[in-house]
């Protein structure tokens, strides 16, 4: 028997409290019965977000939620900035070239953050920026932007929208949305939020409703503006998905007994410690400065292949972490300390590299993270 530990920065572990609410008999998504779940839910993720604003909330990947983010509130031809230091900062350059946006990008090295005043710079330079697009944590590379530091710079531009990447940002940062003035916010159920891929979830600002009211491109399934007539009367646009919004009031009260504080806290923890953990290892992070609290990645050392080091945690010792992407391919592995994660997660996970690396034949002294995890994780 192998047991099997999902440590990879999502689909993240699912609370065996969600997964049992969410084997309850199906309701029907226009029935009286529902409307309550739905209400629910929407509240408790304004509380999540820390927003006044209508979340949507959408039965797609995150993905999705990034589309709607472009095609909701922009036209053809509108000009964009977007922040690009990783595979998703390349993910919404595609998006907003799928739509006929002009993308100028701003190229962060891998394993690095922004720098806010470049962004401002530019900003400086005219007022034709109809958008900026960034990634709050950058899942391929382990790094978070900065993004009170960017939102307090755009928010002083009216004819500019903030729009925030926090697939797995979300729970695992204290991310304000209204204190800070992000305009669309968008996340995914897998990661922080301890659910099953399939649901996505975006805020939006009065003034990116404004923008909404002027977008001229196609929209269909991605249309916000029906998503928030049907969220009024506790129903979605097209079929509801019922199981996963069930799950998520029950995943979201989990959260609120916890307290928000408390939430980014244990986050903030975990992250510390695996860090230091894997550096006592003589093992260096990928991320060069302001390393995320929702995944880890780590350069395999000299001579090893970071993906030989995710298959061997995967096929000798069944734990499930994250591989490198696109350039950092091979040259990483990842390891999530995201939602439903506690302190003997850390230590499993720590456990399994040094085993896995001394099979590999890297002089590591078995013990040595484990003990730093265990000195810095006891009460």
């Amino acid at each position: 028997m192998l047991k099997r530990y999902l440590f990879a920065p999502g689909p993240t572990p699912v609370p065996s409290e969600v997964l049992l609410e969410m084997a309850m008999p199906i309701i029907h998504h226009r029935s009286p019965d529902f409307m309550p779940v739905l209400e629910s839910a929407k509240k408790d993720l304004q509380w999540l977000y820390q927003t006044k604003n209508d979340v949507i909330i959408l039965c797609s990947t995150g993905t999705g939620g990034m589309v709607g983010a472009v095609n909701n509130f922009f036209n053809n031809g509108d000009r964009v900035l977007v922040i690009n230091g990783g595979k998703f900062g390349e993910r919404w350059t595609e998006i907003c070239q799928a739509y006929g946006l002009q993308v100028e990008e701003i190229i962060v090295e891998w394993g690095y953050a922004v720098k806010p005043d470049i962004v401002e710079k530019r900003l400086k330079k005219g007022k034709d920026i109809k958008g900026v697009f960034v990634q709050a944590s950058e899942t391929s590379t382990g790094v978070y932007h900065d993004i009170k530091a960017l939102a307090s710079i755009i928010k002083k531009y009216e004819d500019t929208l903030f729009i925030v990447d926090a697939i797995s940002a979300l729970v695992a940062h204290d991310l304000r949305t209204d204190e800070w003035g992000i305009d669309i916010m968008v996340a995914g159920s897998q990661k922080g939020v301890m659910l099953p891929p399939g649901l996505a979830f975006v805020s939006v600002s009065e003034k990116a409703w404004a923008k909404a009211e002027k977008s001229k491109l196609p929209k269909f399934y991605f249309n916000f503006k029906k998503e928030r007539e049907n969220l009024a009367k506790n129903q979605t646009n097209f079929t509801s998905p019922v199981t996963l919004i069930i799950g998520l009031n029950a995943s979201l009260k989990m959260l609120k007994a916890e307290g928000l504080k408390n939430v980014f806290k244990r986050h903030e923890r975990l992250a510390n410690v695996t860090r230091r953990a894997v550096q006592a290892l003589g093992l260096e992070l990928y991320s060069k400065e302001s390393p995320s609290n929702s995944v880890t990645a780590i350069l395999a050392p000299p001579g090893i292949d970071g993906q030989a080091v995710y298959k061997n945690l995967r096929e000798k010792y069944g734990i499930i972490a994250g591989g490198g992407q696109g350039k950092a391919k091979g040259k990483i592995f990842r390891i999530a300390h995201l939602g439903y994660s506690d302190r003997f997660d850390v230590i499993i996970a720590i456990a399994g590299i040094e085993m896995v690396l001394k099979g590999m034949g890297h002089p590591v002294k078995l013990g040595t993270g484990v003990a730093v995890a265990q000195e810095l994780l006891i009460d």
